[in-house]
């Protein structure tokens, strides 16, 4: 193991997934809370405490445990710039009520509750994350990047900036053009795939990727079959049309891997949205981040892997944490770091139950990868020559900006000195078969027949028409 990159170099492969529009108190809250709230009374966690609220119109909201996990199409809280700004209140953090009113008149909701951004799951509604928390790392200072939406806070995942606001494009599809980190990757030979549902993300962020790189490009999981199949019955698979379940369990990944989820919902026999985007039923985002992990743990490159389990943008929830300052070189609009999300650290190389309160945001990701992958790139500001050749060339590396260079990467994270077999979980993947099992039979019974195209929220009509110009302009039908 090279002295240079130091724990990082007990790592082979990298592996991110990115969902959506959840805080770090509304899905791993609890853990810091009393058994009898439904909580794991975890003190070393920075999480919810009993009595937490927001007041609203006279009337004081208090945290509460949800008991549904899913939510009406109306119930997705606002998350734009100016709401985020509302919700933190100069960091007193005690607007996430006075802005879910504000965006449930706007949809003429009289009967939505103001209450529901105070509301968190626990271990009955998470038991994926639930065994996760208790098994590997939670880091309870992840911020996301931008105190606003979603496409901001993905675009410094993959570039380190933004597109000059904190809001999503206002219209049309969300196709930007701006240099990502897989460049660096390219230029110094390292493999990498990107896996999606849909055109992965990384197509609507950098132009060089729109349309071609075909190889570098895969689905999830074959939806034609059956999930408990994908991860069980892997090598009855053709080997000529991989998923990242078949690469996972044939030890066939890449030094990189991307996940997207399902950001849409329109096919009815398992095809639910699995991102987490209200109304997006958590229940499917558990059984994602479940595929995901049992693929690897399951699979020959475990003691290699690192997987990095985290949310874009907090989607209007509440956290108690105020966003600190952040160094950017755009300090007027993006000086601060956005509302803690979720990030969970999975590696037989972190230790069992182990928190991490050093702060992290999605520059971290970039970080992480970089000094693992491609250490002799430097991340400060080039010269204004330097600067031109990266425009010059096409397909350059480009400046990653000074948030990437500041970031915290996670290579204190990876303590142990050897790496831990993977937990026993047999229990988590028969629960959530039959869950997928029992969700198939209803919609083939008719018990859970749809009567109408389902309500898309504004991310989905967004990948949707981002899917529809780049089939135009030439993306195959079959290529990811």
């Amino acid at each position: 193991m090279s002295a240079e990159l130091g724990n990082l170099g007990k790592v082979e492969q990298i592996v991110v997934l990115m969902l959506e529009n959840r805080s770090f108190d509304h899905m791993l809250g609890y853990l810091s809370l009393d058994a009898a709230d439904g909580g794991r009374g975890r003190t070393d966690i920075d999480g919810l405490k009993a009595g937490m609220s927001n007041e609203h119109d006279g009337a004081t909201y208090a945290v509460h445990h949800l008991t549904r996990t899913a939510f009406e199409p109306f119930e997705d809280p606002d998350h734009s710039g100016d709401a985020t700004s509302l919700q933190m209140a100069d960091g007193e953090m005690s607007g996430f009520v006075d802005s879910f009113a504000a965006i449930l008149a706007e949809r003429d909701a009289v009967d939505g509750d103001p209450g529901l951004v105070m509301g968190y799951y626990n271990a009955g509604d998470l038991p994926t994350y639930d065994h996760l928390a208790a098994e590997f790392c939670v880091c309870d200072k992840w911020h996301s990047s931008v105190p606003g939406a979603t496409w901001p806070n993905r675009l410094y995942a993959l570039t380190g900036r933004a597109d000059g606001s904190r809001d999503d494009k206002p219209s049309g599809p969300p196709l930007y053009d701006i240099a990502s980190f897989v460049r660096h990757l390219d230029a110094h030979g390292v493999p990498w795939r990107w896996y999606s549902y849909d055109p992965g993300t990384l197509r609507c962020v950098d132009r060089l990727y729109w349309l071609d790189h075909w190889d570098n490009f895969a689905y999830v999981e074959k939806t034609k079959l059956s999930w408990k199949t994908e991860i069980e019955e892997l090598p009855v698979i053709d080997e000529w049309s991989s998923s990242f379940l078949e690469d996972a369990a044939n030890g066939r990944l890449a030094p990189v891997s991307w996940i997207d989820p399902n950001f849409k919902d329109l096919n009815l026999y398992g095809g639910d949205s699995n991102d987490d985007h209200p109304p997006s039923d958590v229940r499917d985002g558990q059984q994602l981040v479940l595929s995901v992990y049992d693929a690897l743990a399951s699979g020959p490159q475990w003691d290699s892997t690192l997987l990095i389990i985290t949310y874009d943008e907090h989607g209007g929830f509440f956290d108690h944490v105020a966003p600190p300052m952040a160094e950017d070189d755009d300090p007027e609009t993006f000086g601060r770091y956005g509302i803690r999300v979720p990030a969970i650290i999975v590696s037989p190389w972190v230790p069992r139950g182990s928190v991490s309160s050093t702060l992290f945001d999605h520059t971290s990701i970039i970080k992480t990868i970089l000094r693992r992958f491609c250490h002799g790139d430097s991340l400060d500001k080039p010269s204004p020559m330097a600067a031109f050749r990266e425009w010059l060339e096409p397909g350059h590396p480009h400046y990653l900006g000074k948030r990437t260079a500041r970031a915290n990467d996670l290579e204190a994270l990876l303590t142990q000195a050897e790496p831990r077999p993977a937990p026993e979980r047999q229990q988590l993947v028969r629960d959530a078969a039959d869950r997928k099992a029992n969700d198939v039979r209803q919609a083939f019974t008719g018990a859970k027949r749809r009567t109408a195209l389902p309500h898309l929220s504004d991310l989905q009509t967004s990948v949707a028409l981002a899917a529809r110009r780049l089939r135009r302009d030439g993306l195959p039908p079959e290529q990811p």
